[in-house]
């Protein structure tokens, strides 16, 4: 099955509440490599690469967490390619 690669933008009340670290702890049960962060304008944005099963496993994951009723908005953009994606990160 080929790779799928997705950049999730989370909106709402997710900066200074655990989330990238949350996120960083949530992917160790996935295979999946990617990264996430903090952006300016408040939002967190993420990339998640891997078997499509999983990445979709994943940000279920996230929105089941504690962190779901935090997100009041959640954007999926679809990405060309995981080039220079290694492990699961928190990127500043």
């Amino acid at each position: 099955m080929p790779e799928r690669t997705i950049l999730a933008r989370y909106h709402g009340d997710v900066h200074g509440v655990g989330f990238r670290a949350t996120a960083q702890r949530l992917a160790q049960g996935f295979a999946i490599k990617g990264w996430v962060k903090n952006e300016p304008d408040g939002s967190v944005a993420l990339i998640a690469s891997g078997d499509p099963r999983e990445v979709d496993g994943f940000l279920a994951a996230i929105r089941a967490s504690r962190l779901g009723p935090l997100i009041e908005r959640e954007v999926l953009e679809p990405q060309g390619s995981s080039e220079g994606l290694q492990g699961f990160g928190v990127r500043r």
